[in-house]
């Protein structure tokens, strides 16, 4: 049992504590104040950090370092390299320069590029993040870094999430400055991003080729009981579930994670973390090394982490909620305070996420598509497609005072009282809560409910800063300039107020009317994650990544690629997937109980002509009607893939997938579960959703 937890968390961080005890003072000073401000590194300083570095890790145990990066696959990539250097007569020393502390090389072109590196055209560098701090995990310092061409196009997720904070915070600090505040430095943005799970037995994972190829099940009938009861969220936590999370806990809390929050989740199997916020770039790379731990925690208790948006039909898939916020001089900018409609500076800057999520929806929509997500996104369990923000009665009455001219009247406050004399009376909040809503404010942050649980959280942040810094820049180039700065200020909060109205609903996102008010409304609804990466480059949304130096034209066109590629992948290896477990287990296997079924009808009638025989011939009638159903199924899917998959253009083969493929996909998914229903369990060649979700 774990006593102290102080004592070991942060114990595998190169944090700033560790920093101040080792660096001298001149170098931690240098150090902190280029994080702080966000200025070059003095390379002065370089060779002191990389020996001090290097020491402590070894002493954690390291031998190796490597530069940590986040290409375009959505995962983390690392290249390990030994400290030793040969000195001569079969000797070696320990080191590690300042040069490979702040640059390193890899092979660009193994990465996705989207068409800008050539296969020949290898290079690619890795440049050191000094903001995300390292950290020594299996034996190897591991290193935050950026990913850039030769040429010096970002190659990965953190360096336009890193633009993104950095065009964020000097827009910020220009509203900041038109409300008196001449000292403030740098505006902070945080995230705090909650991870949902599936955690199933690994045996049965290994018995199932769609949950190792795709990480979801292609097939599987319902189980008798699903998530209807209620009954596991929030549930007590079984005992293997419980020592898993206590032991994921334990890692987290040593890579100085701030795990703060563990549970079950709505569906069978399904669990969820949260943490304590953090800076978002340190937030990002701290998410992705929580997904590596759930799944190498899983592993050493026999258990499997499936971190698939939508592991099992029929019940709650997963997501990843992204709490994000702003912060200035250690105060929370989006705290209303307790006279909201007074506090001009909270409503300008409320006006102004209104207004991005407003302009650049596409934008949202578009970083949280992924082939996965598609399948959880208005699924009576998540937002939908349709980007909207939920506000809450007060401040929505505010806005509409605002816009109508009219008086603001606060609301009383109201105090909860149970009536059991021994419970404590106390504050109720001023709004409920809305989980149907993909952008919803709850307090003093904005809760982003639409990204996926397997995915990096760097895209989502980088829309969501750069759309805000534009919404800052076009406000602050406004009243900088204006003879009347209050009567400016109350009319552009008017203006803008109304003119985004249209994207506040605080009614269920799951419902059919909201959709067609929304169409109404003019909002979009880009329901697959093809739809949305054809926005991705109108011209709006290239302006606006050049104006704020946060991706250029080029990137861009490389990701949008990259996206269309990736999607059409993904669908193409679950589709051969399920065409090998048809062809090879299903249909074979419903073919042979057929044989048995119709051998036992033979041998009970040679016994007794006389005896019934309905169970038996209806079921080899019904077998044999979906056996069929599933072989012309599963000729019609081969067909599609193949002339999907030889489509030239990446475009037209995403667009062939999403389009055709993947409702071949479901019709031989339809003809497979129906005969599982109706096959005996011994015969059936996979493990069951009964047994997926309930034996743990």
């Amino acid at each position: 049992m774990l006593k102290n937890i102080p004592e070991i968390f942060g114990e595998a961080v190169f944090n700033e504590s560790v920093m101040r005890e080792r660096l001298p003072k001149e170098v931690y000073e240098s150090l902190m104040q280029s994080i702080a401000n966000g200025s070059t590194i003095d390379p002065s300083i370089a060779d002191v950090v990389a020996n001090e570095m290097k020491d402590w890790a070894i002493e954690k145990g390291a031998t190796h370092y490597t530069h940590w990066f986040q290409p375009l696959t959505g995962v983390t990539a690392e290249k390990h390299d030994a400290f030793i250097c040969p000195q001569g007569q079969g000797k070696i020393t320990m080191e590690f320069s300042g040069k490979e502390l702040i640059k390193g090389e890899s092979d660009a072109s193994s990465f996705p590029t989207g068409g800008l590196r050539a296969t020949f055209e290898a290079r690619g560098y890795t440049a050191w993040d000094p903001a995300s701090y390292a950290f020594v995990k299996d034996g190897t310092l591991f290193i935050p870094t950026a990913f850039c061409s030769y040429t010096g196009e970002a190659l990965d997720a953190k360096t336009p999430l890193i633009r993104s904070m950095d065009a964020l915070n000097r827009q910020a600090l220009r509203i900041l400055r038109l409300f008196g505040d001449k000292d403030c430095k740098h505006v902070d943005n945080t995230i705090g991003a909650e991870q949902e799970y599936f955690i199933i037995d690994k045996k049965l994972y290994d018995a199932r080729p769609d949950l190792l190829f795709a990480g979801r099940t292609l097939f599987g009938f319902a189980a008798p009981k699903g998530q209807e009861l209620e009954d596991h969220y929030f549930g007590s936590l079984k005992t293997r579930i419980a020592a898993y999370m206590a032991d994921l806990d334990e890692a987290l809390w040593r890579m100085g994670v701030n795990a703060k929050t563990k549970h079950n989740e709505a569906a069978p199997a399904q669990h969820e973390l949260a943490p304590v916020y953090a800076t978002t770039n340190i937030a990002v790379d701290q998410n992705l090394l929580t997904m590596e731990y759930m799944k190498k925690v899983a592993e050493r208790h026999g258990l499997v982490c499936l971190l698939h948006e939508k592991p099992f039909a029929g019940v709650n898939g997963s997501g990843k909620h992204n709490n994000w916020s702003l912060s200035a001089n250690g105060k929370n900018l989006l705290d209303p305070g307790k006279t909201p409609n007074e506090n001009l500076q909270f409503l300008l800057i409320l006006a102004a996420i209104l207004k991005a999520v407003d302009d650049y929806q596409d934008l949202m929509r578009l970083s949280v598509a992924y082939a996965g997500n598609d399948h959880r996104l208005g699924a009576n369990e998540a937002p939908p497609a349709i980007v909207s923000v939920f506000l809450g009665e007060e401040l929505n009455a505010i806005i509409d005072s605002i816009v109508g001219g009219t008086d603001y009247k606060a609301g009383e406050a109201h105090m909860m009282n149970l009536g059991i004399p021994s419970i404590p009376v106390f504050r109720k909040d001023t709004t409920d809560r809305n989980r149907t809503s993909p952008l919803a404010f709850t307090g003093n942050k904005f809760e982003f409910r639409m990204p996926g649980s397997s995915q990096n959280l760097a895209m989502p942040n980088t829309v969501l800063n750069t759309a805000v810094a534009e919404s800052f820049r076009l406000f602050a180039d406004e009243l900088e300039g204006a003879k009347d700065f209050s009567s400016a200020l109350s009319s552009l909060i008017r203006r803008t107020f109304k003119e985004h109205g249209r994207i506040l609903f605080d009614g269920n996102g799951y419902s059919e009317e909201w959709k067609k008010e929304a169409k109404r409304r003019g909002l979009l609804n880009l329901e697959t994650s093809v739809e949305a990466y054809k926005t991705f480059l109108a011209e709006k949304n290239v302006r606006l990544f050049e104006t704020h130096g946060v991706m250029n034209r080029v990137e861009m066109q490389s990701r949008e690629e990259i996206y269309f590629e990736n999607y059409a992948k993904i669908i193409n290896i679950e589709a051969l997937t399920m065409i090998e477990m048809a062809s090879r287990s299903y249909i074979p296997a419903v073919e042979a109980y057929i044989g048995d079924l119709s051998m036992t009808m033979k041998r009970k009638l040679a016994v007794c002509p006389n005896a019934s025989s309905h169970a038996e011939k209806t079921l080899i009638e019904t077998l044999s009607a979906w056996n069929d159903e599933a072989f012309e199924a599963l000729e019609n899917l081969k067909t599609l893939t193949s002339s999907a998959s030889s489509k030239a253009d990446v475009k037209e083969r995403a667009e062939d997938f999403c389009r055709r493929v993947i409702p071949a996909m479901k019709r031989l998914r339809v003809a497979v579960d129906q005969m599982e229903s109706l096959t005996a369990r011994d015969r059936w060649p996979f493990p069951n959703y009964s047994e997926l979700m309930f034996r743990i």
